[in-house]
């Protein structure tokens, strides 16, 4: 990845953090929600924002379907905050990356307090 794609990453992830909490009137969009990633295509003409929330099912799917709604919204704002010659199209994705890493925890939690327990039988 180039230095400047990693910077427009970077740039956007940002920008669309601060739209999302003070710009976005959607209640579907009120929940916590974090951008941990955004990653910019080749050509820079779409972007994928990786987006977390603690919530339900439920509140996970409709986060999704307000961004998607809201999609138009950021990207005209984007391109009024930043001078890009393309703003990119915004497309959200679920990042689970911090469950999966809490589970992970979770287990080596497991497998630590099991072999400590085991250790005074020998």
């Amino acid at each position: 990845m180039s230095r400047r794609t990693e910077r427009l990453n970077h740039l956007l992830r940002q920008e669309i953090t601060e739209l999302l909490q003070r710009e976005a009137k959607d209640p579907r969009l009120s929940v916590m929600v974090s951008v941990t990633r955004v990653s910019v295509s080749a050509d820079m003409h779409f972007a994928k924002v990786f987006v977390s929330v603690l919530g339900t099912e439920e509140e996970k799917k409709g986060l999704l379907a307000g961004l998607h709604a809201a999609s138009g919204f950021l990207r005209r704002e984007l391109a009024s905050r930043l001078s890009l010659r393309y703003t990119p199209d915004l497309s959200f994705v679920y990042d689970d990356t911090m469950e999966q890493a809490g589970k992970v925890i979770q287990l080596i939690d497991q497998v630590s307090s099991s072999e400590t327990g085991t250790q005074g039988e020998g």
